[in-house]
């Protein structure tokens, strides 16, 4: 991955068949009210890492219009900072729809909007599925070349 350092992301459940129906049908269904099935165990492992700041994985603007709402900010029940917003380039296809090849090319998505928000502090990152973990290396370079303390990684599946 070449990203320089380790990452060290801790997940809830493993990525399964019964996980893979649950993601299709809150995702790209939008069941909304499903986030409550899960949102009890990702919140306390977030909590669990001691972290000062909590941020949400955000989705493309696009993606984010469309579904009406980011999975990853309905599965938590803990203050989060909106400190990663996407890139202004034109939307590709989803993750999902990659190939791990295809995944772990993929350039960085990110801007951070807070540089000095995150200098010197303690993030966990958040995601709903660590497939390859490259959206969550991209998260985790701009935190870490904006000076944080320590960088993690939680998700809900892996």
């Amino acid at each position: 991955m070449r990203a320089g350092f380790i990452l060290t992301v801790r997940a809830c459940f493993g990525y399964n068949e019964a996980m893979k129906e649950f993601m299709h049908a809150y995702k790209f269904v939008g069941d909304y009210r499903l986030r409550q099935a899960f949102s009890a165990p990702l919140t306390k492992l977030v909590q669990e890492q001691g972290a000062q700041l909590v941020v949400p994985l955000p989705l493309h603007q696009k993606t984010q219009l469309l579904r009406g709402f980011n999975q990853v900010e309905g599965l938590l029940e803990c203050p989060f900072e909106r400190l990663l917003v996407t890139k202004d380039q034109e939307k590709q296809e989803p993750q999902s729809a990659k190939t791990r090849e295809q995944r772990l090319q993929t350039p960085q998505p990110f801007d951070l909007t807070d540089r000095k928000r995150v200098w010197g502090k303690t993030v966990v990152l958040v995601d709903d599925v660590f497939t390859t973990g490259r959206t969550m290396y991209h998260a985790a370079q701009l935190m870490r070349a904006a000076g944080c303390k320590t960088i993690c990684g939680v998700t809900l599946a892996n």
